[in-house]
């Protein structure tokens, strides 16, 4: 039976992208503080250099998500496939049916995309971008057939397909339909739930060449990148006032704390528990370089999956578990600061990093910031975002797609084929907006989109490197790399670390 879901009123688009004028208030002192506000928001995006930042917020950043996004326009159904990696030689996306897992990544970096535009006045050095209207649209269209996910209860991959998104055009937008399929995908979250074992069920069946687990009444798989499914199970609870939600969410984050960490603070990927007793029968890797090698992702899932815990629960020992996971992360760091995909796996010149570790990595060490800068561990607040913006530093030195596509209004095209008579050239509509490249070495189309144009931000990621998995990838582009990488940018930005202001335009 599906839960009763109560959607509080929808919040127009116009509230959110116009600021009220001040009411009942001296100008001067309006304006004192403003600027006192602007000096203490300045002195803390110094933290961030400045070559960084254009790094994180350029233009050829939005104008990849847009050049992908704009083509499905010319369907005439919303998208059913859905990004997940690229080829190695032009970076083109491979795609993924609509209840494949990483679905939700590329609508959720659509969303983050607006979120600048809405929230933070986000600048186009060309002088083109995407109007608010455009952007909104786009990501309408990339997701009306995700809310169906919602109802899956056969996958723990929820929060993935359904939250990047989701969670965005409910605080932009109120979206009530977006509302309902956070709900419903967090009671069908809930659904996988075991007591016994008091955890959430990952997969219902795993196979490799060396093993094969398929039977769901005697094996009970849980990963550790199910910490990042959590998410959606406190939202839900907290809009909703269901604490059940809320208090599975808690057993399961307790049970991977004791049962996925080991001594030395890394990481298993898999814990087999025994269904009856809820005791761990097995713990072994899928996409590792061994059993008990440590997992680049699954690290970093775990630093960014007890973060986030952490933050709806305030619970310390969360803290602690996660600033273990990252002091290990970071002690394993190679010199350019961009982690191998496995930390005991071979590493020599042609082994595979993992700019996706990187990037969810990096999210979470933000989050440790955020949680101990105010405190008496101030100091080591400061070195977790040292830490995060060499990672990035590192990835976007080394790891970004060739290429630097840009906006562009043709003005040779119109909407308008005839104009009245005697109209001004200011009164005729600008033109269409295109994506461009000038520096181009792979023939960048005119009109429209830019033809062999990456379709990702990052390269250099790793899905699964594991020696028996049934197929490898490495150095590619991924579509949750790049969707972290601009949610590390959005967090920036709302943290007050990053001012749009300081970005040339």
């Amino acid at each position: 039976m599906a839960p009763s879901i109560g959607v509080p009123s929808k919040r127009p688009l116009e509230e959110t992208l116009v600021k009220s004028p001040t009411i009942n208030g001296s100008a001067h002192q309006d304006n004192a503080h403003q600027q006192s506000k602007t000096r203490q928001r300045r002195s803390k995006t110094k933290l961030v250099p400045q070559a960084l930042m254009q790094a994180l917020f350029s233009e050829s950043v939005a104008a990849k998500l847009w050049n992908v996004a704009q083509k499905a326009l010319g369907s005439v159904e919303p998208p059913t496939l859905y990004p997940e990696y690229t080829d190695k030689e032009y970076f083109q996306y491979i795609y993924r049916k609509l209840d494949f897992w990483t679905s939700g990544f590329f609508p959720g970096s659509l969303y983050l995309l607006l979120e600048r535009q809405m929230r933070f006045s986000w600048p186009a050095k060309s002088g083109a971008k995407p109007h608010p209207l455009q952007l909104q649209h786009l990501c309408q269209w990339w997701t009306v057939n995700l809310h169906q996910n919602a109802t899956i209860k056969n996958t723990h991959d929820l929060g993935f397909m359904i939250a990047p998104w989701a969670m965005k055009a409910w605080s932009l937008h109120r979206d009530s339909q977006a509302y309902s399929s956070l709900v419903l995908a967090a009671h069908s979250l809930a659904s996988r739930f075991d007591a016994r074992v008091q955890s959430l069920r990952s997969w219902d069946v795993c196979y490799t060449k060396r093993y094969s687990y398929d039977d769901p009444s005697k094996e009970f798989l849980v990963i550790i990148d199910n910490m990042l499914n959590l998410d959606i199970l406190f939202w839900a609870a907290k809009h909703t006032g269901d604490t059940s939600l809320r208090e599975i969410a808690i057993a399961h984050a307790k049970t991977s704390q004791k049962h996925h960490i080991r001594p030395d603070n890394t990481t298993y990927h898999v814990v087999n528990f025994e269904v009856e007793t809820g005791f761990p029968k097995s713990k072994f890797t899928n996409q590792g370089f061994n059993d008990e090698s440590c997992w680049a992702r699954g690290q970093s899932w775990g630093i960014l999956g007890f973060m986030q815990t952490y933050g709806w629960t305030q619970d310390p020992s969360f803290l602690t578990t996660a600033r273990k996971l990252a002091d290990f992360f970071i002690s394993k760091l190679p010199e350019d600061n961009v982690p191998y995909w496995d930390f005991d796996a071979p590493m020599n010149e042609g082994s595979p990093r993992d700019t996706s570790a990187a990037m969810v990595a990096c999210c979470g060490l933000v989050l440790l910031y955020k949680a101990l800068k105010d405190t008496e561990e101030s100091i080591a607040a400061q070195q977790y975002l040292d830490t995060a913006l060499r990672i990035v530093s590192g990835v976007v030195t080394n790891y970004m797609t060739p290429s630097t596509p840009q906006f562009n209004v043709d003005t040779s095209a119109s909407t308008v084929p005839t104009y009245p008579e005697n109209l001004s050239k200011q009164q005729q509509q600008p033109g269409i907006l295109t994506v461009t490249s000038e520096n181009s070495q792979r023939g960048f189309a005119k009109g429209g989109s830019a033809s062999n144009c990456p379709d990702t931000i990052l390269t250099g990621a790793t899905i699964n490197n594991y020696e028996f998995a049934p197929r490898r990838w490495s150095d590619h582009g991924l579509v949750y790399a790049d969707y972290y990488f601009m949610l590390l940018g959005n967090m920036l930005l709302e943290m007050g670390l990053v001012d749009v202001n300081d970005l040339d335009s």
